[in-house]
């Protein structure tokens, strides 16, 4: 039994794809779907179920996960202790992100690379609970994320961003002559938000749940600029962080919402639980120095 495939055999199981899992690891698709194979003749049972689209754990997988997780975890502790006694930074960070916002995540990368040249940095972009789930396992060292008042369990957070959520729409929208509107004004209003997943729709979810109504969703994009367009041709309402919305005009009116009032946090995070590398607590504790956040 080797590391690499139970690396190879958690990395599957994370991303539920062998595609995106090879391409995670760097590694052809057929070099990672072998030596898993091989991991599975040696233990003398099947680990995946490959007979869907997506690729999902057999009883006896889902047994033997922890344990491949405690041993990976185990060799990574041991290399850090090496590498603080040794007094090096080295090895890698990987960081991800949410779409659009204006923390300068470049300038901090770009920073940190001057500092330790010797490390390698990885960035990703993806939907926050995509991101908190890749800060849980060990796949990120540290996200920006779009969160509610209360952060993920077991992450710690340097907010950037606190701003109200607006509905943005057409000089010609109905709404567009309020500038304040109530939450039940948008029950079975066509609206336009980014999709599941995303802090801004979970924020929105939350506020109509709370007031017993599910959101008319018409239409859904992963980008902000693209629910702006949409609703700039008069297509509905769209959820957008206000000082998004406000930056659009004139081809947007920002409409606030109340009550409740709907607001959406950006934070730097990273996870409480579990080790983190020093390459790792080196780039959080200069995010921390140089990114800005509310009233600084």
């Amino acid at each position: 039994m080797e590391l690499r495939q139970l690396e190879y055999f958690v990395t599957v199981v994370e991303e539920r794809n062998f595609t995106r899992a090879a391409e995670r690891v760097r590694v052809a698709q057929p070099g990672v779907s072998a030596q898993i194979r091989k991991l599975e003749r040696e233990l003398g049972q099947e680990l995946l179920d490959r007979s869907a689209r997506s690729v999902t754990l057999t009883e006896v997988g889902a047994a033997f996960l922890p344990h491949a997780r405690a041993a990976l975890a185990a060799v990574e502790r041991a290399r850090l202790v090496v590498d603080e006694m040794a007094g090096l930074l080295r090895g890698r960070v990987a960081v991800g992100t949410v779409t659009s916002h204006n923390a300068d995540l470049p300038g901090l990368l770009a920073g940190f690379h001057q500092e330790h040249p010797a490390v390698e940095i990885t960035l990703a972009e993806d939907t926050t609970d995509r991101l908190v789930d890749g800060l849980r396992s060990g796949r990120f060292d540290a996200v920006i994320i779009s969160v509610g008042r209360d952060g993920p369990a077991g992450v710690s957070l340097h907010v950037l961003e606190d701003q109200a959520i607006v509905a943005a729409v057409a000089p010609g929208h109905e709404l567009a002559v309020h500038p304040v509107v109530s939450l039940e004004t948008l029950r079975d209003r066509p609206l336009i938000s980014l999709p599941r997943g995303t802090g801004l729709r979970a924020r929105l979810d939350e506020a109509c749940a709370a007031a017993g109504f599910r959101p008319r969703i018409a239409l859904e994009a992963g980008d902000p600029g693209t629910l702006a367009e949409l609703a700039a041709h008069g297509l509905g309402a769209a959820i957008l962080p206000g000082e998004f919305a406000a930056s659009r005009a004139p081809e947007l009116v920002p409409v606030a919402i109340d009550p409740p009032a709907l607001r959406g946090r950006l934070a730097f995070a990273w996870r409480t639980d579990g080790p983190i590398s020093p390459a790792g607590r080196a780039l959080i504790a200069r995010a921390r120095r140089v990114l800005g956040g509310p009233g600084r």
